[in-house]
């Protein structure tokens, strides 16, 4: 286990740190191995510091897939340019690393095993959800109204739902068999299937 070195930080950075460390264990071990003081060696803090920010180990794990998901939903609202380059760049962002990765499919693993008997995990899974494919939704509003074909709200959401299967499927295989694959295939099949769906070009 790598140990990071002890330095002072501001409270927030501290924070982020050992949450950083507890996905780091997460991954490495799943919740269940990953324990406040393998979070503590990994952050190179004592366990007294960690109980500082954190009242439990559940509090941290609730925070540790907060963070997770609240990073695939920044991803997803700060793609730039055109609605068309949008698109392309956030269907390619969530089927390349870092979102597609060996560490990121055992963080999911970890974390969706939990989530149909934890409250808490399941509220913030609902929660990051809605937000990502509001995201989505409002990417395809502005796809779409620039393609000429303006579409109302449900439905740019009934694309959004299936898009984001779309690409959470080839997520999964890509995650999981990586090199079965060449180099760009899950993301060129990915954006043939979006514009079948939708009977436009993404591609030009």
């Amino acid at each position: 286990m790598n140990r990071r070195s002890f330095h002072r930080a501001p409270e927030g950075e501290r924070r982020q740190e050992l949450i950083e460390a507890t996905l780091d264990c997460i991954s490495e071990f799943g919740l269940k191995g990953a324990t406040v003081r393998q979070i503590a060696v990994r952050a190179g803090v004592t366990a007294g510091l960690v109980r500082h920010y954190f009242d439990s180990k559940d509090q941290m794990v609730a925070e540790a897939y907060r963070a997770v998901i609240a990073s695939l939903t920044e991803k997803a609202k700060n793609v730039e340019g055109d609605p068309t380059t949008r698109l392309k760049d956030f269907i390619a962002i969530n089927l390349t690393e870092p979102v597609a990765d060996s560490r990121s499919v055992s963080l999911w693993a970890a974390f969706i095993s939990q989530v149909r008997v934890d409250p808490v995990l399941a509220e913030i899974h609902r929660e990051g959800y809605l937000a990502f494919r509001n995201a989505l939704q409002d990417l395809l509003s502005d796809f779409l109204a620039a393609k000429g074909r303006p579409a109302g709200p449900e439905e740019c959401r009934r694309y959004a739902i299936a898009i984001n299967g779309l690409v959470d499927g080839l997520w999964v295989e890509g995650c999981l068999a990586g090199d079965l694959f060449r180099d760009g295939e899950l993301v060129s099949i990915a954006m043939a299937s979006v514009e079948a769906l939708l009977g436009l070009p993404i591609e030009q």
